[in-house]
């Protein structure tokens, strides 16, 4: 596996790379993608991605390209190359190393029945929980805060689980901002935390495979994965600029696109228009080998206290039906996520419990993962939609919010 690895990261369909690979950890050597189960009474099929050599890299489940437009396009975008003097130093298999060999995806396919499973308990003794895991790893919109604002509770909450010397990490699909960015959202809001975005998972990812430096990433989304990428080391294009671009129909009009784009990242963006689809679908249908990565696909996102908006699914949505295509999820439920912190941290997983608001994303993410599950309803889900004979997906504990750590009591460790 580790010649056919080389062999694979050293061409990208067919480009051969002038830099030499170095031989992985058996965590880069395969990429597998993890069980989605939807909120219903559906769930979806497993489909496997593995390295095996150049000409297979990174082929799509439907080997029909859908030619369309110019096949020499001239690209009129400007592309951004990091500077290099601002990228931190990485080791030749990126971020990722570990002892399981899989990288878990998430890649959405028909429709499959699944029976349902154990019905969730209300928490009730939270010093019990507290005292079987290690570490908490949280969602953050709907859990610990909702728009700009801090749910009431919480600082005392985080406080409570330090003092009784668990680690806390939050992760969130947000891809708006980077790391930094959410630190300085964390440090305005009273907190000190280190937070992993979904906008840091797309670069952590490319870095996974040993994406090529001389390929591009073309961007749907904000700056957070623009930051990401810089800081990765990758060349891109696109982001909010693109938001001002128009298109203009007319009698024999043909728009071109960047035949050297590799990779075609989606996440949630304010900014979305129809130059961004076109661009990222030609991207995608034209250039062979082009990756689409999804950074979430959820559904609805609080971007106030006041109401829910529509998420990054709907900004995802667009791209698979124009392409016909489904996207690499690199965000929650995908274990990719949850594999990378059991790594850095050295955390088993049995000894995590993943809080947070959503069923579809933060539950499977901690069941994929083989964690324990605790429900916050301050968020997406309510109780009636918990307990709804059409959902199959049941965390182990539920609760109104994490400040019910405080109120039940839980004593000291």
């Amino acid at each position: 596996m580790g010649s056919q690895y080389q062999e694979a990261t050293s061409h990208f369909n067919g480009h051969k790379s002038n830099t030499t690979q170095t031989k992985p950890h058996l965590f880069t050597t395969m990429l597998s993608a993890s069980i989605l189960r939807t909120p219903t009474t559906t769930t979806t099929t497993t489909t496997t991605t593995t390295i095996k050599s150049s000409s297979a890299l990174f082929t799509s489940p439907n080997p029909n390209r859908f030619l369309i437009g110019n096949p020499n396009p001239q690209s009129t975008h400007t592309t951004r190359t990091p500077h290099r003097s601002s990228i931190p130093s990485y080791s030749p298999c990126g971020f990722i190393s570990g002892r399981s060999g899989r990288i878990g995806l998430s890649r959405m396919a028909p429709k499959a029945s699944v029976s349902a499973s154990a019905v969730a308990h209300p928490l009730k003794d939270a010093d019990e929980l507290i005292g079987s895991v290690e570490t908490f790893i949280f969602d953050c919109d709907g859990v610990i805060w909702k728009g700009d604002k801090l749910i009431d509770g919480v600082g005392e909450t985080l406080d409570l689980l330090r003092s009784k010397g668990k680690r806390l990490v939050f992760v969130t699909n947000n891809s708006t901002k980077s790391r930094k960015q959410y630190g300085k959202k964390f440090e305005s809001l009273g907190l000190n935390e280190e937070i992993f975005a979904s906008s840091f998972a797309a670069a952590a990812y490319l870095k996974s495979i040993n994406f090529p430096k001389d390929k591009k990433v073309y961007v749907i989304g904000e700056e957070g994965i623009l930051k990401e990428l810089e800081l990765a080391g990758f060349q891109f294009l696109g982001g909010p600029e693109d938001g001002e671009k128009k298109i203009e129909l007319k009698p024999g009009y043909m728009m071109h696109h960047d035949e050297n784009v590799g990779a075609v990242v989606v996440g949630f963006d304010r900014y979305l228009n129809y130059y961004k689809v076109q661009y990222g679908t030609l991207c995608i249908r034209e250039n062979p080998g082009c990756l689409f990565i999804a950074t979430n696909r959820d559904a609805v996102t609080h971007l106030t206290d006041a109401q829910e908006w529509a998420g990054g699914g709907s900004m995802v949505g667009a791209l698979i039906g124009s392409t016909q295509r489904e996207p690499l999820v690199v965000g929650k439920p995908s274990t990719f996520m949850m594999d990378y912190l059991a790594d850095k941290f050295g955390i088993l997983k049995s000894q995590i419990c993943m809080v947070g608001d959503r069923l579809d994303t933060d539950i499977l993410f901690g069941q994929n993962g083989g964690c324990k599950t605790l429900l916050v309803l301050s968020g997406v889900t309510s109780l009636s939609m918990l307990q709804s004979p059409t959902n199959s997906i049941q965390p182990d504990f539920y609760t109104n919010k994490i400040s019910d750590f405080l109120s039940l009591k839980a004593t000291t460790v």
